[in-house]
């Protein structure tokens, strides 16, 4: 979390703005609106939870 309003100069020479109180910049590379978050590192599903759930009932009794 950065508080804002915050100016961000990108690698490629681009300028990212925004005016807001407080501003959270994305660390995952998946929001739409990189590099500031959009919450969409949320929306992934773990895929080593499940299958070790998944281990844990085949073992023999």
């Amino acid at each position: 979390m950065v508080q804002g309003p915050v100016r961000i100069e990108m690698p490629d020479g681009s300028v990212v703005e925004s005016d807001r109180f407080m501003v959270a910049l994305c660390v995952c590379k998946r929001s739409k609106n990189y590099p500031l978050c959009d919450t969409s590192h949320r929306r992934r599903r773990r895929s080593g939870a499940g299958e070790k759930a998944d281990k844990l009932d085949q073992r023999p009794a």
